[in-house]
This record gives C-alpha cells, structure tokens and sequence, in this order.
C-alpha cells in the first residue's frame, strides 16, 4: 500500500488538530501532480457522512495554517471531499470496520494471472489482507503487496 510522501507528512502536523477539533476521521491525504498542477487531497469523514460544511470548514482552517507557516514549496490546489462509496481501506482500523464488506484489491504485480480481486473482506493480520471470493474460496495477499484496497461499488 502507498506510503506518505515527505510533503504529506510536513502536512500533518498542521492538519491533525484540525480534524480532531471537529470530531471527523482523515481517511486519506495525497499531494499528487496532474498534468501541470498539483494537488493536496484531503479526504474526510464521519458517522453519517460529511456534509459540503465539513468539507469547507477543513478546507478553509487547513488553508489558513498552511498559508502562514507556507510547508509546501510548490503551487497546489487544496482539494477537500468524503472519500466517496469507493472509500480506500489504508489504517488497520478500517479493515476491522469494514470486516464482512466486500472489497476490490489491486496488486501491483499479477497474483495467478490476475492483477484485481473482489470478494468479502475476512481481515486484515500480521500484515495479510484475507478475502472470500465468490466461489467461497479464501485468498489472502500481503499488504505489502497490495497497491489498493477499497470498498467495492456494486449495483
């Protein structure tokens, strides 16, 4: 699973108190370049879901304490949103949360032939992911060697 960038770790500092003030979870920070620009992502939640309030409340407080102490040496667009019904599995925590749930993984190199799986998230342990596919069949994957796990959209 990723690791956090050095620009993402002077972020959160100044980010922390900012979500722990307003009883909200960070579910995923990432300062990425997209074509000319970059970006500071800022993904939070909480119990019922986040509102365009929360969202602006962070955005508008993180924006002010990173303006004055001015950690990121580049341009950027500070971007603040839920992590969506897609939501990323990266803390520990979430895989004991979202225990039962079914999950897609990508690996970042193929397993079997295959790069993606989907199946019932059975849990996370000494650093291996387990899932039950659907042929009830248990597969389990290193986290190491996981590039992403996030909860499956299924209609």
């Amino acid at each position: 699973m990723a690791k956090i960038s050095n620009t993402e770790k002077k972020i959160m500092p100044f980010l922390e108190p900012i979500i722990a003030e307003r009883n909200l979870e960070l579910v995923d920070l990432e300062f990425v370049k997209e074509g000319a620009n970059w970006y500071l992502r800022v993904y939070i939640d909480k119990e019922g879901g986040v509102d365009i309030d929360d969202c602006e409340g962070v955005s508008r407080a993180l924006e002010a304490k990173l303006d004055t102490a001015d950690p990121i040496e580049q341009a950027y667009i500070l971007e603040v949103s839920s992590p969506g019904i897609d939501r990323p599995l990266k803390k520990e925590a979430d895989f004991v949360k979202y225990r039962g749930e079914i999950i897609d993984i990508k690996l970042y190199k193929a397993m079997d032939g295959q790069k993606q799986y989907q199946g019932k998230l059975l849990g996370l342990e000494n650093g291996v992911i387990s899932i039950e596919d659907d042929k009830n069949k248990v597969i389990s994957f290193e986290q190491k060697d996981v590039a992403g796990a996030r909860l499956a959209v299924i209609f």
